[in-house]
């Protein structure tokens, strides 16, 4: 039998109507609910007039403590538990069960069998600070440092927890933290660039080019890589053919065509940067030349940093490196160790006291210059990996080859200089070191106490997108870890 036509169907009773339509009565509470709760996205309204965008330097908010960061990141997971944040227990339970329950990354590996730490800790400087015999440079300037054993990500495995401590959320594609400090205060000096990262010769880090991508800010934010060998940066040089007069008059004339192209299309944010990157490349010629050159640190300032040392020649040049781009007034640099270099679900007992010899000395060297100088007041470092590592045996096939699985619920971080208050130990682990239990440090706090102690606050930093007001904290509860500043 055939349909009735809609045309001789009876009229919907207004309960009818309701279960039917867009607009029953589950959508409604439903709109009203996130209406409510401010999870509704703000309509998509055009922009009344383009913005534009560039890296003069800009007032912070309030009165900054720090004008420059580097960043020291342990790519892998460093273990708190064997270096920065002893614990007794897991030598009274070592080989015995833990009397608890642990969240496994890897369980065809996993034990249930505790692990005490192989190396002894020790307190250190007036502080009384304690630290493992494996970081004994490290150990010197505790006095300095502020050491959070309270860190805190929950997503327990690399890529997630790099992003939530990169960009502020668990996926890529997201602005980084260096950019967004360039975005809100631009950069000291117009020869250098903003944001500068220093990769490993081995291998980038897991999630790559990530670590420094601007994300869906504006291009003219993203990170500028200088190469671990030399060029350390490619194509800085014109043709010898162009030297001189030549490229000034050349550089003049493309420069007229760029800003006359600009003028006809306002507001094209890739145009915008690609010119200003072509500008700054034509500039960085002299500067960069000059920052990059190590020729001229005295023999005393290389044996500082271990470039004498195989062992610690090549993290300690780029942590140098960094210390001469602050110094010329660029504003945040990251130093990255290898792929995986702290990633010790097999063999800790050897491989991380290598990860440990090649970056305890150079790391050290930095913050001891840079007070040196009278830079460390103003200089913001800190040092730490996505995570931490489990109080139980990974790969229980002998001593010799054991290691530790994934921990993000718990682990350490130190930071310098730039408002921090040294000499002292904040938050802490639980008895065993697998959750953050007292005056937890989430990466939406660690990102706020950063950008406060450069004057920002992380609430007023906005990027406005098709409608939208996007942050760095992306609607994330958060504090600023006001204990560990000066």
């Amino acid at each position: 039998m055939s349909a009735t036509p809609s045309l001789f169907r009876r009229p919907l009773t207004r309960r009818e109507l309701l279960q039917s339509s867009t607009f029953g009565v589950g959508t409604v509470a439903l709109a009203w609910l996130l209406d409510r709760e401010q999870l509704l996205a703000a309509p998509s309204r055009p922009e009344l007039e383009k913005q534009t965008f560039d890296l003069k330097s800009k007032e912070p908010h309030f009165r900054p403590q720090a004008t420059a960061m580097i960043s020291l990141f342990m790519q892998g997971g460093p273990s708190h538990v064997d270096l920065l944040d002893p614990k007794p227990l897991l030598g009274k339970y070592d080989g015995k069960p833990f009397p608890g329950t642990i969240k496994y990354d890897n369980a065809a590996q996993a034990s249930s069998k505790v692990l005490a730490s192989p190396w002894k800790f020790k307190k250190h400087g007036r502080c009384g600070t304690e630290v493992s015999e494996l970081l004994p440079h490290t150990a010197e300037i505790v006095d300095d440092l502020a050491v959070v054993r309270s860190m805190h990500t929950g997503v327990n495995n690399h890529g997630q927890s790099i992003y939530a401590l990169a960009n502020g959320r668990i996926t890529g594609g997201h602005p980084v933290l260096g950019s967004w400090v360039c975005y809100g205060l631009g950069t000291i000096s117009q020869n250098l660039p903003a944001f500068v990262a220093l990769p490993d010769p081995a291998s980038l880090p897991v999630c790559g080019t990530d670590h420094w991508s601007n994300g869906w800010l504006p291009s003219l934010f993203q990170g500028t890589v200088v190469r671990p060998r030399e060029p350390r940066i490619l194509n800085l040089d014109p043709p010898a053919r162009l030297k001189g007069a030549p490229q000034a008059s050349y550089l003049d004339y493309l420069n007229k065509l760029n800003h006359d192209h600009l003028e006809r299309h306002p507001g094209e944010l890739d145009l915008e940067a690609r010119i200003a990157s072509y500008e700054l490349a034509a500039r960085m010629q002299t500067a960069a030349k000059e920052a990059l050159d190590l020729a001229g640190e005295s023999a005393a300032t290389k044996r500082l940093y271990g470039i004498d040392d195989p062992l610690t020649q090549d993290y300690g040049t780029r942590c140098l490196i960094a210390r001469r781009l602050v110094e010329r007034g660029v504003r945040f640099v990251q130093v990255f160790t290898q792929n995986q270099l702290w990633d010790h679900h097999g063999s800790i007992r050897s491989q991380l006291p290598a990860a440990c010899r090649k970056t305890d000395k150079p790391a050290a060297a930095l913050v001891k210059d840079l007070k040196a100088r009278g830079l460390l007041d103003t200089t913001l470092v800190c040092w730490g990996g996505e995570m931490g590592r489990l109080p139980v045996i990974q790969n229980d096939t002998g001593p010799s080859h054991v290691g530790r699985d994934h921990n993000t619920y718990g682990f350490s971080y130190w930071l310098a200089g730039g408002g921090i208050k040294g000499g002292c130990v904040y938050g802490a682990t639980d008895d065993f070191g697998h959750h953050a239990v007292t005056d937890v440090v989430t990466h939406h706090d660690f990102h706020a106490t950063l950008l406060h102690l450069f004057g920002i606050d992380a609430g007023r930093l906005i990027y406005r997108r098709n409608g939208q007001e996007l942050s760095l904290l992306n609607g994330g509860k958060h504090r600023v870890v006001k204990e560990i500043l000066r």
